[in-house]
């Protein structure tokens, strides 16, 4: 990763330098950053304090910090922990929805361990109709409900949406 490092009504000298490259080197283990691109890092004079700004281009999109705070080391610990957390989140956004495609920019920590299910379950599809299932899935305390349609004799998921109503899946065999 390069480093293109400004300082604004500050001059950035060599051991802050130094300090801002290491830390940014950090996240070369958690994300891929393509090496013609440059991590954009702005030191500011913010009151009585020092603003870090931080801009790190990555395949998936641009990931930014900014912090405040009285000593410039702090600051800059600070700012990379922020980009810590945002890549954290971000995996963690990725994995949930399985975006494959985008996943792949990120670094996984153990794939052995992501591959394998934590729990297989087999179940039987009941035959009942769709007020029975939604009836069953809240007496479960379950976000949605497997069962076989009476009406249209399909496999069917009946499942509790975020806004508080219900949705129906059906399957085509």
């Amino acid at each position: 990763m390069k480093f293109a490092i400004y300082g604004e009504n500050v001059t950035v000298n060599d051991k802050m330098r130094e300090k801002i490259e290491n830390r940014l080197s950090e996240l070369n283990k958690y994300i891929v950053v393509d090496e013609a691109q440059s991590a954009k890092v702005t030191v500011k004079i913010y009151g009585n304090a020092l603003k870090v700004e931080v801009n790190v281009p990555t395949k998936v999109g641009l990931m930014r910090s900014e912090v405040v705070h009285e000593d410039f080391s702090t600051a800059v610990d600070l700012a990379i922990d922020k980009l810590e957390d945002q890549i954290r989140r971000q995996k963690g956004r990725l994995s949930r929805r399985h975006k494959d495609s985008l996943a792949e920019n990120f670094y996984e920590e153990n794939d052995s361990e992501a591959d394998t299910p934590v729990r297989t379950k087999t179940i039987f599809a009941d035959e009942m109709i769709l007020d029975e299932a939604i009836m069953r899935m809240e007496m479960l305390s379950h976000s949605f409900f497997i069962y076989k349609d009476i009406d249209s004799e399909r496999l069917a998921v009946v499942y509790k949406r975020n806004d508080g109503g219900y949705g129906l899946i059906e399957v085509n065999e």
